[in-house]
Formats: structure tokens, C-alpha cells, sequence
């Protein structure tokens, strides 16, 4: 994809969901989507997962958009799926079978949430005006009235939850009551990053799409829509650090990701002889009041390297670079897989309760990284 072809790209990330026009590395499941309603035959619930920052809420959003569009007037799927004004007659080249047009009337009003058959669900405000940790019972309450009402455009009515996740006991209770009882022509579509967390009867009752990760690729090229201002050998750092999310690349390029995980890997290079004044210094960098978000990208960063170690010293490695092979293969030669598993707990464990307990970032860092070098000297 070429980048220049997209004039509003921002260095900030990319739009909110419903905002977003772009979806790239899932056309498989716009795919399955669109063949479900145009057959007439759709699920009235998905369950839509995979880790976050891969497009799940883009696509709900996409999908709404598109069974609005068709829905308009009555119509809704079979032969006349692209008899809605707003739904183009060819889709452009590169895109997916649920494509609307950003200038598209129906994106429009999605866009600004200004579409009375369309619902979302997410975590509310509390009595102080500050957003809620989870999703309560009166975020869902209003679900069922609004899909008991007929549709006000006659079509389809779609309600999306932000994420599912995040729905307490309550709320997920009042939810189930809905999907037991799902009324005609409405459809819900539930983002959730994490399955397992869901009740058993909700799962069951939802037929999941599992979003694939992105490539590598495909993380380079909405980098380079999202962050322009990024050179190349940056975003390449970054989608490979990225674990098929452009969401994570950008967190890790609001952290200076990049120039933190070749500072790990410094450390790591150094194994048994640590530079004891560097590493001062770079935990002295990392304690400073206004480095927070990049202690805890620092914290993401080392849990991953420690964990892609130990997959290498269990031979069970994949996608390393030739760094990686060099450093792991002598740090594993180093000690057993059993004591690495150690530095790894220990590490997990003072990072966590780092932030917990307002331990000093500092001496954290000074003390995970000679336990590493103790663990390379084979002690």
C-alpha cells in the first residue's frame, strides 16, 4: 500500500473505530461477514476476537455500516445487497467486501454516532464524571429496549460492545437475557479481546470470528499511513516488535519503543560483564518522573525478550532474528532452561510490583538486569 495515497494520515494514530475507513490484513473474516448477510442466513450474535489493536473494532463498525446501508428501506441482504446508494458498485482494488465510501452518507452518520439503528456499549461514567473500570448493568440495560423498538429506518438494528471484556458480572447477566431471546433483524456484535473471560452461556450463544494477527507487512504499511513522520528502518523495528498489532507498534512509538528494545538487547549482548555506569544511567533515565509510559513499554518489552529466550533455550523458537539467535543460543548455553524460568519469574515480579507498591524504577532495573548477568556467569 502506498502511504502518499492517503492525504489525511495523522502522526498521532489512527481515528476511533467508528471513524476509521481503513481495515487492512482481515479481509478472510469482511469475507465470511458479508457472505453471512447476503445469504439471509446471519447469526443475530458475533463474538469477534483476537488480541487488541488488530482491527476488531474497525471491522464491527465496518460491518454495521454495511448492513445499515443495505438495510435501508427494508432491504436486508440476499440480491439486493448493493441496491443501498451508499454501498459502492465495485469495491475499490485492495479492499474488503464490507467497503463504504468515507464520504458515504451512512459513514458519515455512523462516524458521528448520529444513526438511530445503530447502539454501542461501552464503559460508562461514574457520579464524578470519570470513565468506569468496567461495564455495568446500566451500560446494557438500554439493549433490549432498543432492540425491542422497530427499526427507524426500517432495516436492521446493530449494537456493538466495546469491549465485552469488560462487562461485570451484572451486566454480562442482563446481556445473556438478550441473546437468549434475540429479536428478528438485529445484530449484536461483541469485541473481545480475551474469551475466556466471558461467561460460558454467552460464548455459546455467539458464533466467533477470530481475527488473525497482522503481518509484519501489513503492520509497515498502516505505520506508514499512521506515522509518517517514522523512517522505514524505524517502522520495521516496530512491526516486528509489534506481534501482529498495529495498535502495539504505536504504543511502542509513543514509548520510543525501538530505542528501548535495543537497550535490552544491549544489556542482554553484555550478558555476564554488564556495563555497570550504562546501566545506572538507563535506570536513572528510566526513574525520572515523566518517563511512567516508558518504564511500563520497558516493562512489555523486557517480559516478551525473557519469554522469546525461554522459548529458545526449550527449542521452541520462532520468528527470532539474527541477533536474537546469537545473544539466546549463548545465554542458554549458559544456564538451563529451569533457571531462566526463574529470572523470568523474578522479573515478572518486581515489575509488577513496581507500580503496585511505588518501588524505585532504578534499582528495579539495576536489579533485573544482574540477575540476568549472575544467571550468564552460570551462578
Amino acid at each position: 500500500m502506498n502511504a502518499e495515497a492517503f492525504d489525511d494520515a495523522v502522526d498521532d494514530g489512527p481515528p476511533a473505530p467508528r471513524r476509521n475507513p481503513r481495515l487492512i490484513g482481515q479481509v478472510a473474516a469482511e469475507t465470511l461477514l458479508a457472505e453471512g448477510f447476503a445469504s439471509g442466513r446471519l447469526a443475530h450474535a458475533w463474538l469477534l476476537t483476537g488480541p487488541k489493536g488488530i482491527g476488531k473494532a474497525t471491522l464491527a463498525y465496518r460491518f454495521a455500516r454495511h448492513v445499515l446501508a443495505s438495510s435501508e428501506g427494508g432491504v436486508s441482504g440476499g440480491s439486493a445487497l448493493f441496491g443501498a446508494a451508499d454501498l459502492p458498485q465495485v469495491i475499490p482494488e485492495g479492499e474488503g467486501p464490507l467497503f463504504v465510501a468515507e464520504e458515504a452518507p451512512i459513514f458519515q452518520r455512523v462516524a458521528a454516532a448520529g444513526h438511530s439503528d445503530l447502539m454501542t456499549v461501552e464503559r460508562g461514567l461514574n457520579s464524578t464524571g470519570k470513565q468506569r473500570s468496567d461495564i455495568v448493568v446500566g451500560d446494557v440495560r438500554g439493549v433490549n429496549r432498543f432492540l425491542s423498538m422497530t427499526a427507524g429506518e426500517g432495516g436492521w438494528r446493530v449494537v456493538i460492545i466495546d469491549s465485552a471484556d469488560d462487562m461485570n458480572v451484572n451486566a454480562a447477566n442482563a446481556l445473556l437475557k438478550v441473546l437468549e431471546e434475540p429479536p428478528a433483524r438485529a445484530l449484536i456484535l461483541l469485541i473481545c479481546h480475551n474469551p475466556g473471560r466471558l461467561l460460558p452461556t454467552i460464548r455459546s450463544r455467539c458464533r466467533k470470528l477470530r481475527l488473525e494477527d497482522l503481518t509484519s507487512d501489513a503492520v509497515a504499511d498502516l505505520l506508514a499511513i499512521y506515522r509518517r513522520d517514522l523512517s522505514d528502518g524505524i517502522r520495521r523495528e516496530l512491526s516486528a516488535l509489534s506481534d501482529g498489532s498495529i495498535g502495539r507498534a504505536l504504543g511502542l512509538a509513543q514509548s520510543d519503543g525501538a530505542e528501548l528494545q535495543r537497550q535490552i538487547m544491549t544489556f542482554l549482548t553484555q550478558g555476564a560483564a554488564p556495563n555497570i555506569a550504562e546501566l545506572q544511567e538507563f535506570g536513572a533515565k528510566m526513574a525520572k518522573a515523566d518517563a511512567v509510559g516508558q518504564f511500563e513499554t520497558l516493562s512489555d518489552l523486557l517480559r516478551r525478550t525473557l519469554a522469546r529466550l525461554i522459548r529458545h533455550a526449550s527449542g521452541t523458537a520462532s520468528g527470532e532474528n539474527a541477533e536474537e539467535t546469537e545473544v539466546f543460543t549463548r545465554l542458554s548455553g549458559a544456564a538451563g532452561l529451569d533457571r531462566w524460568l526463574q529470572v523470568w519469574e523474578k522479573t515478572d515480579d518486581l515489575l509488577s510490583r513496581t507500580n503496585r507498591i511505588n518501588l524505585d524504577r532504578k534499582q528495579v532495573i539495576l536489579n533485573i538486569f544482574l540477575n540476568i548477568s549472575q544467571t550468564a556467569r552460570g551462578g
